[in-house]
């Protein structure tokens, strides 16, 4: 491992981020089926990336505000036509101010949920719902173990590797209530995700921060991680899959 101070931010590239991570928006039909959002209602897009569901939301009919914590996707979304605002999700600032909060694939990295509850009870009308799709309990469990794996052996920093929140149904669904939220529904399944362009690059991408800290031998680390995962997260034609687990919830403030 070099001397090189690791980085231990997460940052974007929106360009990158359509090239190997739009899987994320094209596998929310599920829990945009659960918004079931209607023409005319105002929704709060937490977490909204790039734009590309807000958009969609938008073109539904919605009035829609997205924010997000990473300037370069509010640039990209906005370049989308969409009303989109830099704001960190454990710092929401709205007041009653919408009919539903929605997110998809954020939750999870942002690490203290009851800040961002307290935001999104604070955002909501009263009576109004929160729909959501994030990682849960042992979502990427694989991936994060051979990175720990490959970080313990170079002597690296192991808590780089996984610094999501991945919830159960009874804890997350806990946290609603104590937030003044009566669970309509919540589940967690598994959700077998094919990479087409490959683990390596999700790797890049979703975890650039573990990788940053070996400076000089981020790449070879990459394929070291890559050489643990082969066995069963890739098959024999050479397609690589993620071993994703999701919840999805609908909650309704009291």
């Amino acid at each position: 491992m070099t001397a090189e101070a690791p980085a231990r931010t997460q940052t974007w590239a929106p360009d990158t981020y359509a090239a190997h991570g739009r899987f994320v928006a094209d596998l929310a039909g599920a829990v945009l089926e659960w918004l079931a959002a209607q023409p005319g209602e105002r929704i709060l897009d937490l977490g909204c990336g790039d734009g590309v569901l807000t958009a969609a939301l938008k073109a539904a009919g919605a009035d829609v505000v997205g924010v997000d914590s990473s300037p370069e996707m509010v640039a990209a979304a906005r370049a989308r036509g969409v009303d989109a605002r830099v704001m960190d999700g454990e710092g929401l600032t709205f007041v009653s101010a919408f009919d539903a909060v929605f997110s998809n694939a954020a939750l999870h990295w942002m690490t203290r949920p009851e800040r961002v509850l307290d935001g999104i009870a604070r955002a909501l009308k009263p009576g109004g719902r929160f729909v959501a799709e994030f990682g849960g309990h042992t979502n990427v469990a694989a991936i994060i173990t051979a990175m720990r794996a490959v970080a313990r052996r170079r002597g690296g920093d192991e808590t780089l590797a996984g610094p999501w929140f991945f919830p159960t149904p009874e804890e997350y669904g806990a946290m609603l209530d104590a937030h003044g939220f009566d669970v309509k529904r919540i589940g967690l399944f598994a959700r077998p995700t094919p990479l087409k362009t490959g683990m390596a690059s999700w790797l890049v991408v979703f975890r650039k921060p573990f990788f940053e800290q070996f400076g000089s031998e981020a790449e070879s680390v990459v394929a070291e991680v890559e050489d643990l995962l082969a066995p069963t997260l890739r098959d024999r034609a050479g397609n690589w899959t993620a071993d994703y687990m999701r919840i999805r919830v609908e909650a309704k403030l009291r």
